[in-house]
Formats: C-alpha cells, structure tokens, sequence
C-alpha cells in the first residue's frame, strides 16, 4: 500500500496562523513582563510565609495591572496607590539585594506598592521591559 503524503503550509503571516484578522495585534516592546529568576523566597525579612490568600490576591491584581503598562510609564507614573519609585540603599535597612555580580546585574532597584498600605511592597529592578521581583516586602521593612 502506497504511503499517504502530508502537504505543509508554510505559513507567513500572523492572522494566517490564528490570531485572526478581527483582532489588532499589540506592540509589546515595551510592556512590562515579570520574573522570579532572582526571587528570594527564604529572605529573614522579605517573604511571604504569614500572609493568606488576600496577599496572593492582591499580589496577582497588581502584576495584571502593571503588565498593561510601558516600562517608561511606569518609570514616570505619580499614581499614589501604586507608589512606584527607586530604592537609595542609603535610606532602607538594607544595602544591597545581595545578588552575585549585583553592580553589573542592577542598573536601580525600584518598589511599587501592593495596595494603600495593607499589603506592603515589592522590591527588584528592570533589565529591559523586564522587571525581575527579588523581595516581598508585606510588613514594610526595607524603609525603617
């Protein structure tokens, strides 16, 4: 019996495979994504270990948010309850992440707010668009 023969499609352009004519395809070159590679999840200080879901939550509604936004908005935002700034070592509890390689590694740390005040902050620094999270900071120890 003779083998059937498979025929494939190269296939050029985006709404050809799928996304589809109807929907606009959006410029992420700038939109912030996350990454935990450099995640400290057994920091004395800076971990998670007491909260409950309402932390988790909160956590998750904040990085859905700030995906929507370009690093430069970010960078530039007043937005209060997000409160979105650099760390100065100089003025916090701490002097450094501690990384290997951290002086080529981190251009500046930046935090931004979980909520008002009840869920704390997030520390870490931006390569590109991307914003990698170093510390949960629930009980605002960094600033004391």
């Amino acid at each position: 019996m003779p083998q059937k023969r498979v025929t494939r499609h190269t296939i050029s352009n985006e709404h050809e495979r799928g996304i589809g004519a109807n929907k606009t395809l959006l410029d992420h070159d700038d939109l912030i994504t996350f990454s935990y590679k450099y995640a400290d999840l057994s920091h004395g200080v800076f971990h998670f270990n007491d909260r409950d879901v309402h932390y988790f939550v909160r956590f998750i509604q904040r990085l859905h948010d700030l995906s929507r936004y370009r690093v430069s908005e970010l960078k530039t935002s007043r937005n209060s309850t997000l409160r979105f700034h650099p760390i100065d070592w100089n003025d916090t509890t701490q002097s450094s992440f501690g990384l290997p390689n951290e002086e080529q590694l981190v251009e500046q740390p930046y935090q931004f707010s979980l909520s008002v005040n009840e869920h704390g902050r997030i520390h870490g620094f931006f390569i590109d668009n991307v914003f990698y999270i170093v510390w949960f900071d629930p009980a605002h120890q960094l600033y004391s």
